[in-house]
């Protein structure tokens, strides 16, 4: 089985750091995985996004064009660039606190859209940086690609000796599951 991801925001959100978590859960797993970034020259505050491919074989290319199957989007511009690259029924995790002009349950594709009221959640839990790891909550209630476990496992190898950042982020994603 093969899961291609592409997580997508304006940089300085965490896309890149969130994908590359990720991976580095994927790879402790045993799978094959590749992390692809993608940024423009104005990094803070430009565009940024990266693709994840997980599989169970060998990853002939890392880039992902289309057939998304999940699409992290912090912002408006990653939903607008991304959402008709989605699969029929991948699913689409949105930021909910900055991106609300979307009305639509569903894509053309057929995939799911699941808001995350992000930013405001990370911001109500003392980490204004932490949207990225709020926004993991959506894999993390739709999909059986990793459990919770693995999320610390993954949080506390990037960040070694740095506990108190790791509680803060699991914080984070334990809100984002409360708001679903």
């Amino acid at each position: 089985m093969t899961t291609k991801i592409v997580f997508s925001g304006f940089g300085g959100q965490g896309v890149l750091t969130l994908g590359q978590v990720v991976a580095d859960i994927a790879l402790h797993q045993g799978k094959e995985v590749t992390w692809m970034p993608s940024y423009g020259a104005e990094m803070r505050g430009g565009t940024a996004n990266c693709s994840v491919i997980i599989s169970d074989t060998v990853i002939g290319s890392p880039i992902v064009y289309n057939n998304i199957d999940i699409l992290v989007a912090l912002n408006g511009p990653s939903v607008d660039k991304f959402l008709p690259k989605m699969r029929e029924g991948g699913l689409a995790i949105v930021n909910s606190s900055i991106v609300t002009k979307y009305t639509i349950p569903t894509t053309d594709a057929g995939a799911s859209i699941l808001p995350i009221d992000a930013t405001n959640i990370a911001q109500n839990t003392n980490n204004p940086r932490g949207t990225n790891m709020t926004m993991l909550a959506g894999i993390l209630a739709k999909t059986k690609l990793f459990t919770k476990q693995e999320v610390e496992s993954a949080l506390s190898r990037r960040f070694k000796g740095k506990d108190d950042l790791v509680k803060l982020n699991m914080s984070s994603i334990d809100k984002g599951l409360e708001g679903l």
